[in-house]
């Protein structure tokens, strides 16, 4: 039997809301070691989603046997806005279960309200994520990517991210004009997640879709901070970090031959 209860409901409604437009159908896979994990591909194959929620995030966690959850994010996300982001959260299943029980306790007012969700089959391929080398990484605070992001989609489909040790650049050229964005390393001593970071082995000129980053920077409430670790001619990883636990994403780069 499966029984992972958050204490507020805010966090996991938050980790769904990051995901489901990126992905609709997905795996969660359930251990008691390892809490809930998720690997999921976008339809494009150009997006790869990596979620884990160890078991210090929830206030109890059990799991009898290894679980694995056909979940429809979408209809998971309208059930969860039935809760309060206040609201204990709990999930149940059975040790061969056909559906997802979803209950929320207001603390508040003594109520307990209870959702069954339907489980599905779903074909997934398990692929091995290995941490690999990076050319650079660098942390900055996620409000200041997420805005650059959206600000930069008015110009293009594309933003390309340029680092050298001294800067960050985020660029953009379309029909209507270009835009740009230099960021500098700074360490705020007072308030360390304003800083920007640049751990840089060799310099990185990277383009992305801008639909997909747009898509990522949704993950923005979870951290104040995020990761990313760029190399040359492969995939990016764009990391946020949760409680106890990781949500990254995974994007291909554009290439010369694209549109």
């Amino acid at each position: 039997m499966l029984e992972a209860q958050f204490e507020d409901a805010s966090l996991f409604k938050k980790v769904i809301d990051s995901i489901k437009d990126s992905v609709k159908l997905c795996n969660f896979t359930c251990s008691q070691s390892d809490g809930i994990v998720v690997q999921a591909i976008d339809d494009s194959r150009v997006l790869l989603i990596a979620l884990k929620i160890d078991n210090d995030c929830f206030q109890d966690f059990r799991c009898d046997k290894n679980l694995v959850l056909g979940l429809d994010l979408e209809s998971l996300g309208k059930i969860l806005k039935q809760g309060n982001n206040d609201d204990r959260l709990t999930l149940l299943a059975e040790d061969s279960p056909d559906n997802l029980t979803i209950n929320f306790e207001d603390k508040n007012k003594d109520r307990i309200s209870e959702f069954n969700l339907k489980l599905m089959d779903i074909d997934s391929d398990s692929l091995s994520i290995e941490d690999m080398d990076n050319d650079c990484s660098i942390t900055m605070p996620s409000n200041d990517f997420a805005k650059i992001v959206r600000d930069m989609k008015i110009l293009s489909e594309s933003l390309q991210i340029i680092v050298t040790k001294d800067s960050i650049k985020f660029g953009a050229e379309g029909s209507i004009g270009a835009g740009k964005v230099i960021l500098k390393p700074q360490t705020n001593i007072d308030k360390p997640e304003e800083s920007v970071k640049i751990n840089l082995n060799s310099p990185v000129n990277l383009t992305f879709g801008a639909k997909y980053l747009n898509d990522i920077v949704k993950a923005t409430t979870l951290s104040n901070t995020v990761t990313i670790k760029l190399t040359d001619k492969a995939p990016a990883l764009f990391e946020y970090s949760l409680p106890s636990g990781y949500l990254r994403f995974y994007l291909a780069p554009k290439f010369d031959d694209e549109e």
